[in-house]
């Protein structure tokens, strides 16, 4: 008797542990199926996962892109100068690239870009097609060139801290030497252009007219690699 008391006291305590070990791993898998019911019932709602500041830093980088393609066509458009226009292509080329990039990111993340440049840019391109011959090479080096691209780096160097999400982390880490690459260019346009003061550089080069502001004293960018065939999502 007393060994059959000792066998079924064992019994109950096992029958207990296997009660208690299934509860446990039933409210785990609730808790997964939980959450992973939440974020689909937010992608079928329409709603983003991503939190504020990460599509502020996706909408920064649209709008510089779509600027950058709109001044690029402006270009091809307006100046007469080899060197101009070859920049003015490449713009076009590589934002155009970084912003389907961008585009199939906010897609996955049910983040809604803007389609066309904000007023700010929409005002900026309205006085740059105003403009003709070396008046118009020089805005256009020093808008969509430097300063443009400057405040699109400060952007990236912020969202390379600041971003949550991983995939935007990554589309940032991939844009920023290319950005670099993009105003080192311009400042080298902006340099020959202050070294043929008073005379023209001829198809190739600029006119020497202006000043040699926004030139590469103060870019803020600590490097520039990056091949001329990468995307680029920003300016």
């Amino acid at each position: 008797m007393p060994q059959r008391k000792n066998l079924n006291c064992m019994l109950g305590i096992a029958a207990l542990a296997m009660l208690f070990g299934a509860t446990s791993v039933s409210a785990q898998s609730i808790g997964a199926t939980g959450q992973q019911h939440a974020a689909d019932s937010a992608a079928s709602a329409g709603k983003s996962t991503l939190s504020k500041s990460d599509q502020k830093i996706m909408h920064d980088i649209a709008q510089a892109n779509l600027a950058e393609i709109e001044t690029g066509k402006i270009a091809l458009s307006q100046s007469k100068n080899d060197q101009v226009r070859s920049f003015a292509q490449k713009m076009i080329d590589d934002h155009t690239q970084a912003q389907k990039e961008l585009e199939q990111l906010a897609q996955s993340k049910n983040v809604t870009l803007p389609t066309e440049p904000d007023s700010k840019h929409q005002a900026e391109a309205k006085k740059l097609s105003a403009l003709e011959g070396d008046k118009f090479d020089k805005q256009y080096i020093s808008q969509g060139g430097l300063s443009d691209h400057r405040s699109t780096h400060r952007v990236l160097e912020h969202a390379q801290t600041q971003a949550t999400d991983p995939d935007l982390k990554a589309l940032v880490a991939k844009m920023t030497p290319i950005v670099g690459q993009h105003l080192t260019m311009a400042q080298d346009m902006q340099s020959k252009k202050s070294s043929t003061s008073g005379a023209s550089m001829g198809p190739a080069g600029t006119s020497s007219s202006g000043d040699s502001s926004g030139g590469a004293a103060n870019t803020g960018v600590s490097g520039t690699s990056g091949s001329s065939n990468s995307t680029v999502p920003g300016k």
